[in-house]
């Protein structure tokens, strides 16, 4: 029996991961800030873990409590959404500590493990933004920019150990919330000088075109897992598929 560790299982993507590899007969450790069993199905196969990507401290504790891994999913994220102009950098900062900085912490912690057995992956969820530019989304694009170079060099870094490293590209989906910014309401992020060019931005995500779901993200997320040949990225939803 196989066994993964993901972050973020709170809501969204990372819930719907983790119900997804356990319907699939996986060993899930589902893990998050605030632990919260209830939103998971009683089985042996379930796991739920506390966890701030942030802290060395709970990173340690997490994977220590795991146990062996097959799999690590970093789902984990905040966004941030609003004028650059605008943004405070203790605000820039605190995005890139969950988005970029976590990401790296969780995938140091479990390297040594993975290339000891010559066995392993680590699946890192970004962003469609990456695949091309969308406005009032700076700082979040760059924290998920920094994670698909992160990735692409890993995996050239780690295939000798027969080590994989996967990315995973939702699209839009509203059912994250993704316009709603952790500490900072939105319209502070929005000056009257870009009031007028924002207002179109902003009836986009009420209304998009198409939208990726949580069921998108994590059939890419056990795609990409269960992958061993050199694919590097597998886009989810479609409009990510179609901004490809």
């Amino acid at each position: 029996m196989k066994t993964v560790l993901i972050t973020g299982c709170s809501s969204g993507y990372g819930l719907e991961t983790a119900r997804c590899f356990h319907e699939r007969g996986w060993r899930v450790i589902a893990t998050m800030r605030t632990p919260r069993e209830d939103l998971f199905p009683r089985s042996e196969r379930m796991r739920v873990l506390a966890l701030d990507v942030t802290s060395a401290a709970s990173i340690a504790n997490a994977i220590d409590a795991s146990g062996p891994l097959d799999a690590l999913v970093n789902n984990a994220g905040i966004g941030v959404v609003g004028a650059f102009e605008a943004t405070p950098m203790s605000h820039v900062r605190k995005v890139f500590e969950t988005n970029t900085f976590g990401v790296m912490a969780m995938t140091q912690a479990v390297i040594p493990q993975f290339r000891a057995r010559k066995s392993g992956v680590v699946v890192n969820v970004t962003s469609s933004v990456t695949l091309t530019p969308m406005p009032l989304t700076s700082a979040y694009t760059a924290s998920k920019m920094a994670i698909e170079g992160f990735t692409g060099s890993l995996a050239l870094e780690l295939q000798a150990f027969n080590v994989r490293a996967k990315l995973v590209e939702p699209g839009y989906g509203p059912s994250t919330n993704f316009a709603q910014n952790t500490d900072i309401p939105v319209a502070d992020l929005i000056p009257a000088a870009y009031a007028a060019f924002a207002e179109p931005i902003f009836a986009g995500f009420a209304n998009p075109p198409a939208v990726t779901t949580p069921a998108d993200v994590a059939d890419a997320v056990w795609r990409a897992a269960n992958d061993v040949s050199s694919q590097l990225r597998f886009p989810a939803g479609p409009d990510a598929l179609a901004l490809v």
